[in-house]
């Protein structure tokens, strides 16, 4: 009787066990995964009709298909650039809700409908250049896009900035990113107030091995203000003081301003 007690006692035990485990893990937050589609256009008319259909279809679609809050940015001076550019930010709450979206819009009969200028063009009257698409893994550290509720400016006054930090390799690579979630470059940034919209590992992509995230700003004055005072904060310089481990792994940086567009969720 007593082994049959025992028995007993160290079954209920584990099954305690695995519950609290199960509990706690199902409530960390599962990392979504983002597409940043950027389109390549070479003039004001091919802006426009990209325009039409991201406002008119495009987002519309996304909203029916379970995404909510997709984000659409232009570039700074992008009405004199020589090949103008429109950036969609597309949150997916796993790989599988990324490769079923073409199906789903394939399906979508109303998305064909006010698609149909941008979906039906020929061959000799394209609405863009090229397409480039970049598949993001968020940070573990902030595993869920934010939108930046606190800004209160107009859209052609807002600042997003969208940074990509390119590694001499791979490890060195997975090292900054430890350094934005164990070393709490992630937690800095949001004391000060920089309004991240996401973080993210780059995992196909032109720039690998990289990073790339997305913070926002009032207006450029705010963003040369934060940035100041992140210079100087001492938990900043302190991490990178007293950390030698996380140095040189950053070989490249690039840096975009953008504005969103009127219609954008973001």
């Amino acid at each position: 009787m007593k082994t049959v007690y025992l028995c007993l006692l160290r079954t209920a035990l584990f099954v305690a066990l695995s519950g609290a485990f199960y509990t706690e893990a199902s409530a960390v937050p599962k990392q979504e995964f983002y597409e940043l589609r950027i389109y390549q256009l070479k003039s004001r008319e091919q802006e426009e009709r990209v325009d039409k259909f991201l406002q008119v279809a495009f987002l519309p679609a996304l909203h029916r298909s379970g995404i909510r809050q997709a984000g659409v940015f232009k570039p700074i001076g992008n009405d004199t650039a020589q090949i103008r550019r429109i950036y969609i930010l597309i949150p997916f709450h796993s790989l599988d809700q990324f490769t079923a979206l073409p199906g789903i819009l394939e399906k979508d009969a109303q998305f064909k409908l006010d698609g149909k200028d941008y979906l039906d063009a020929v061959y000799n009257d394209p609405p863009y250049i090229r397409i480039e698409s970049i598949l993001l893994q968020a940070f573990p550290g902030m595993p869920k896009l934010e939108a930046p509720v606190a800004l209160k400016a107009s859209p052609s006054e807002k600042i997003y900035e969208l940074r990509s930090y390119e590694s001499p390799t791979e490890n060195l690579f997975r090292n900054k990113v430890e350094m934005f979630n164990q070393g709490d470059e992630i937690g800095i940034f949001k004391r000060l107030g920089f309004n991240a919209v996401f973080y993210s590992s780059v995992i196909s992509g032109r720039h690998m091995p990289n990073l790339m995230y997305m913070i926002s700003f009032e207006d450029m004055a705010s963003r040369e203000a934060h940035w100041k005072t992140f210079d100087k904060d001492p938990a900043w310089n302190k991490l990178l003081s007293t950390s030698p481990v996380y140095k040189q792994n950053v070989s490249h940086i690039d840096v975009v301003f953008l504005h969103p567009a009127e219609y954008s969720d973001l």
